[in-house]
């Protein structure tokens, strides 16, 4: 993600700040460089915390009128790179690799949620 944010847009966002809500239409990802996200959804009783390196919001890149389903916020200070969907193309034809670290990425984190949910 790093190299791509030569080429994309990148935010930061400090402490608190939020960087999107539920409700918020979504035409963009956005992959975590530094700093840790908090993702709360159904009136926060789910949660999960993003971390550097990971990625969030990429339901905005698959579904058309997309919405947000929760809230993001910044835990600590984070650098963001938002991606739209034809910067996240660029980056998939660019690097394939790319596509199969987001799906494992997604993945990972779709198993922590449902070992989550077994407790």
């Amino acid at each position: 993600m790093r190299a791509l944010a030569t080429k994309g847009e990148v935010m930061t966002v400090e402490p608190g700040g939020l960087i999107f809500r539920a409700g918020d239409p979504g035409d963009c990802m956005f992959g975590l460089l530094e700093g840790q996200v908090e993702l709360c959804w159904n009136g926060e009783e789910g949660h999960e915390l993003i971390n550097a390196g990971d990625v969030f919001g990429a339901g905005a890149l698959v579904t058309s009128g997309h919405c947000r389903y929760g809230n993001a916020k910044a835990v600590t200070h984070c650098s963001l790179l938002k991606m739209n969907r034809e910067k996240f193309l660029f980056a998939v034809q660019e690097s394939p690799i790319f596509a199969l670290e987001l799906l494992a990425s997604i993945n990972l984190r779709l198993r922590q949620l449902k070992d989550c949910t077994k407790i």
